[in-house]
């Protein structure tokens, strides 16, 4: 006996909306109609949508789906293709926190350890050339009250400072990490008021978890892609084992 859109949903604590839904964008295979009309979901429908549920946490609802779409394509290889993708920028995200961790040391330090920077000061254009950022990105750390620059007095040019460059240096390197906004405010708050890396320490602490967190999810949905495939793989075989020889 077939499944109704409402059962589907209860299996997975979905809406039946959203069952539509994901018929229409290729992450179920397309369920056969009842003479009236209705849709008819079975067992086969039940382990596609348990396993994009458990795919999307750790790859993320687009990759999820393109994965699902290949596998009820028939086209394994372009599912482990985006399978493999997902796992090398994972991999990728957490040198580059490594590297971030390194880099922003060196920069806490200083804060600690170094008199106040000195030099010239520079321009919006000038600084971010230097950073290899877009003027744009200098702006928006401005308006979430990361960097605050000068302004020239007739002009009102923006002019960064020794001290704004270096905070600039390290929000840069932060973003380049994938901090968000609210993870960089305590880290240059406690540099610039005592010195503190403590705020640094516990926001690489927090990257470091998530892409723990984020290798878990895709160990889980991957072992349910997995179990698909080969299910898939034995009722094709079946299928093909139970259609009778011609003569």
């Amino acid at each position: 006996m077939g499944l109704r859109p409402v059962d589907l949903a209860r299996r997975a604590g979905v809406s039946t909306q959203l069952i539509r839904n994901y018929e229409a964008d290729g992450i179920l295979p397309p369920a056969p109609r009842t003479d009236s009309g209705y849709r008819q979901y079975g067992e086969e429908h039940v382990s596609a949508l348990l396993t994009y549920r458990a795919l999307a946490p750790g790859f993320g609802a687009e990759t999820a789906r393109h994965i699902m779409q290949a596998v009820h394509a028939d086209d394994e290889e372009s599912a482990y293709r985006l399978v493999d993708q997902a796992h090398a920028g994972l991999y990728e995200q957490r040198l580059a926190t490594d590297a971030a961790s390194e880099a922003l040391g060196a920069a806490a330090a200083e804060f600690r350890d170094e008199p106040a920077p000195t030099g010239p000061a520079l321009l919006v254009g000038e600084l971010a050339h230097r950073l290899g950022v877009r003027t744009s990105a200098l702006r928006v750390w401005e308006a979430a009250g990361l960097l605050l620059p000068t302004r020239e007095r007739i002009t009102k040019y923006r002019r960064y400072e020794p001290e704004q460059i270096r905070d600039a240096r390290i929000i840069h390197m932060l973003r380049q990490g994938r901090y968000s906004f609210d993870q960089i405010r305590p880290v240059l708050d406690g540099l610039r008021q005592t010195g503190s890396t403590e705020a640094l320490r516990d926001a690489i602490a927090e990257r470091r978890a998530a892409h723990d967190r984020i290798t878990k999810a895709m160990l889980y949905g991957a072992g349910l892609l997995h179990q698909l495939v080969e299910e898939k793989r034995a009722t094709a075989e079946r299928r093909a084992g139970s259609v009778p020889t011609a003569l």
